[in-house]
């Protein structure tokens, strides 16, 4: 008698859920804190991120609060990476710190390509674009007061969302 035993290590849209309900999560925990994100735009960001993560065109995204055109805490990055082959450590969302002075700042994001986007041609950007709850343009990314220090990663399948937070 012989056995098989084959492992495949493919991420699939299921994988992306689970990846993007995770920083929903983070995002309802802010929003209890500073009144943003609303539940429709947080909808609309998870969506956004399902299609990103499960297409492979994520390479970070940053969620969270401006003044004077730079990040302020609570804002929260996270930066796709694959996992190539091996096991990640798969925190719990949260800890998302109460209390910062968000008063004259507003609630943005900004969300960076991979170089498999940049492959695809102008005009099938353009339709993946259409096709996403989220309508971005081009901008300069802004600054951050502070530093980002990671504290968070979140894991499914063969890829990770490793979290950053803005330190003083």
């Amino acid at each position: 008698m012989s056995f098989s035993n084959s492992f495949s290590n493919n991420f699939t849209i299921t994988h992306a859920k689970k990846l993007a309900a995770k920083v929903a999560t983070d995002l309802k925990r802010m929003q209890r804190f500073y009144n943003e994100p609303l539940d429709s735009h947080i909808s609309n960001l998870e969506a956004e991120i399902i299609e990103l993560l499960k297409d492979g065109y994520l390479d970070n995204v940053t969620y969270g609060f401006q003044k004077n055109g730079k990040w302020i805490e609570p804002t929260i990055k996270y930066t796709a990476k694959d996992l190539a082959n091996t096991s990640g450590v798969d925190d719990d969302p949260g800890r998302i710190k109460p209390g910062a002075d968000v008063k004259g700042a507003f609630f943005n994001s900004y969300l960076i390509y991979t170089s498999s986007w940049f492959n695809l041609s102008s005009e099938e950007r353009n339709n993946y674009k259409s096709n996403l709850p989220i309508k971005r343009t081009g901008a300069a990314e802004p600054g951050v007061d502070g530093y980002m220090s990671q504290d968070k990663t979140y894991t499914s399948g063969s890829k990770s969302l490793n979290r950053f937070t803005i330190k003083k």
